[in-house]
């Protein structure tokens, strides 16, 4: 976690930086706050529902007065990660990056919503080993890529098919689905809210946040 010293084994620093260690713990902002920091990450193919789910999640976490940020995987590609392409190199940066940027939302204690194809499963594992296991809870999208493109509203399977856009996930770039994700969301069958309440429900399952007075299952 940010708050502790990080391990430098696996790579190089910078000798002339130092660790300053903060004051206040992420245990502390957790406390406050009133629930735990956690990293739920949406994964899927492209059009799967990954982003329409994480910012819904974030309403509903919002009216609850809990504290929730969505990382999008367009909106990243805005600024942070805007020099960034789509070959597999690149991919991974992104994914990386994104890891990094939630690992220090976790440590300020908030609840992080992470939409990102991310095809990739070393790329996801990498990020689970970051931000630690009890911390990281892999939320798979599954949905037929037929379904997918049927919902795409930007045409991006209609160019991928016609050649103009490359390494297009689901048409000319891989996807390597979870093998064990913590929650499977058929979003081809199920609606959104109810698939929201899903994960609410195994957050609180999990001890993560607890349950609202007015909330109830959809």
């Amino acid at each position: 976690m940010p708050s502790e010293k990080p391990d430098m084994s696996a790579g190089k620093s910078d000798p002339n930086l130092r660790w300053h260690p903060q004051k206040v713990t992420r245990t502390m902002r957790e406390t406050r706050n009133g629930h735990r920091s956690v990293l739920v990450w949406f994964t899927g193919l492209p059009s799967s529902g990954k982003s329409t789910l994480a910012h819904g999640l974030e309403e509903r976490l919002f009216a609850d007065e809990h504290n929730a940020y969505v990382l999008d995987g367009d909106n990243v590609r805005h600024g942070l990660c805007r020099d960034l392409g789509f070959a597999e190199q690149d991919r991974a940066e992104n994914i990386r990056r994104i890891g990094e940027v939630a690992n220090l939302f976790l440590d300020a204690g908030i609840i992080t919503l992470a939409a990102f194809i991310s095809p990739f499963a070393a790329d996801r594992r990498k990020v689970r080993e970051l931000v630690g296991a009890d911390s990281f809870i892999e939320v798979y999208c599954r949905c037929p890529v037929e379904v997918c493109e049927s919902r795409d509203e930007k045409g991006n399977y209609a160019k991928a098919r016609a050649g103009t856009i490359a390494h297009f996930t689901g048409v000319s770039g891989a996807y390597q689905a979870p093998v064990n994700p913590d929650l499977v969301l058929d979003t081809d069958k199920t609606g959104i809210e109810a698939s929201i309440s899903s994960v609410l429900t195994f957050l609180r399952q999990r001890g993560m946040i607890v349950k609202s007075e007015d909330d109830h299952a959809i």
